[in-house]
């Protein structure tokens, strides 16, 4: 028997934990729309997330190696289905709700610039004093406003709890009704949730992608501390080559940091008496962190976070890329100011209204790697060969 909205609902309500974000209580969208039949809202967003142009792009947009160093290492697109399945993770072990936590997973990097932070370093420095550019502000600004894909309204018209949970705390939004529902209201789990995903996925997949990619040192990484924890879980039977110690060591990690957070996060939500949605926003606002790892567990993961900072992502070889992307960047940018002729019309239609230097900055962080590439040649401005 087909099951409809209010069976589905029921059978959720039996599923999640009391502090978890019901799909009874989504938030409103900013746009009235009828509810669908057998789609829960958060299943909604979530499809309007991968049906859009911005998650499409994320394919060819940097991690931290750029497409053109080779087809098997990470990219943003591959990064944000990582972060995805690891707070599906989480939250199914807690009890949260697994179509929200996907869905703010799925949306997180959708404002990311190509050429990865280089990028974003870029337009932030060159939006300086015109209102600035960060990834967090400009996912959320996609969401709400840049995808086209409705008659009926700009952006995917996504759920509060959605949008409360792309917004970052402490991220410089403009000022509106929902960024103060978000300073009154905290982040759901699932979106605390997400967030520690987030870092989870990049700091175990950037250290394989660094070891297999050779930048990084196997006796480097045996110097961190969490690497006996690392040594103690490895299969016994490995073969010796660094692909698959990478490869191993990366999983490893991974299964360690999320455990700990799991085990971290239960010992928490009894410690500070969280029963529902409005307890975790009363932990939230006074600063009390309900997701974060085991103390000890929390200072190597520092550690890592550093090691990684230092001979990864500032390794001679990345700078180089890093460089080359920043310096598309600048030049595109200052291209399209004089010629804005070059920028399409679907963005010019907007400079009325938001100014040349807005819409160039969308523009520009819209592209992926190769198409800012290739914009340049099409331009007549390569100045150096990739």
């Amino acid at each position: 028997m087909k099951k409809g909205r209010n069976e589905l609902l029921a059978e959720e309500e039996k599923i999640l934990a009391p502090y978890a974000v019901g799909s009874k209580k989504p938030g409103e969208r900013e746009y009235p729309e009828p509810e669908h039949p057998y789609r829960l809202p958060f299943q909604r967003d979530r499809d309007r997330i991968i049906h859009s142009h911005a998650f499409k792009r994320l394919e060819y947009k940097t991690q931290v190696f750029v497409y053109s160093e080779g087809d098997h290492f990470r990219n943003r697109l591959t990064h944000t289905l990582e972060v995805a399945g690891i707070s599906k993770t989480i939250s199914k072990v807690l009890g949260l709700n697994e179509d929200l936590s996907e869905t703010i997973a799925l949306a997180h990097d959708l404002g990311h610039s190509p050429f990865g932070h280089a990028g974003q370093e870029a337009l932030s420095e060159l939006m300086r004093g015109k209102g600035g550019f960060e990834h967090n502000k400009q996912s959320l600004r996609v969401v709400r406003k840049l995808e086209r894909r409705y008659p009926e309204f700009p952006g995917l018209n996504l759920c509060g709890e959605t949008l409360l949970g792309i917004m970052k705390h402490g991220g410089d939004y403009e000022t509106s009704e929902l960024l103060d529902v978000r300073r009154d209201m905290g982040p759901s789990l699932e979106a605390m949730v997400v967030d520690s995903s987030d870092e989870i996925t990049y700091s175990a997949h950037d250290l394989e992608d660094g070891l297999e990619s050779g930048l990084l040192k196997l006796f480097d990484v045996k110097e961190l501390k969490i690497w006996k924890r690392i040594e103690d879980s490895l299969p016994k039977n490995i073969p010796s080559d660094k692909d698959f110690t990478s490869r191993s060591a990366g999983r490893v990690l991974l299964n360690l940091m999320v455990s700990d957070l799991i085990d971290s996060i239960e010992n928490r939500l009894q410690q500070y008496s969280i029963h529902s949605r409005e307890d975790v926003s009363k932990a939230f606002l006074s600063q009390k962190k309900l997701v974060q790892f085991t103390e000890e567990f929390y200072l190597e993961f520092k550690e890592l976070k550093s090691f990684l900072f230092g001979k990864l992502y500032r390794h001679p070889e990345v700078s180089r890329m890093s460089e080359r992307g920043k310096e598309t960047i600048f030049l595109l940018f200052k291209h399209f100011e004089s010629h804005p002729e070059s920028i399409p019309e679907s963005y010019r239609n907007r400079e009325e209204e938001e100014g040349r230097m807005r819409i160039i900055c969308d523009y520009i962080a819209g592209m992926t790697d190769r198409y800012a590439i290739e914009k340049l040649k099409r331009e007549g401005i390569l100045w150096f060969p990739y």
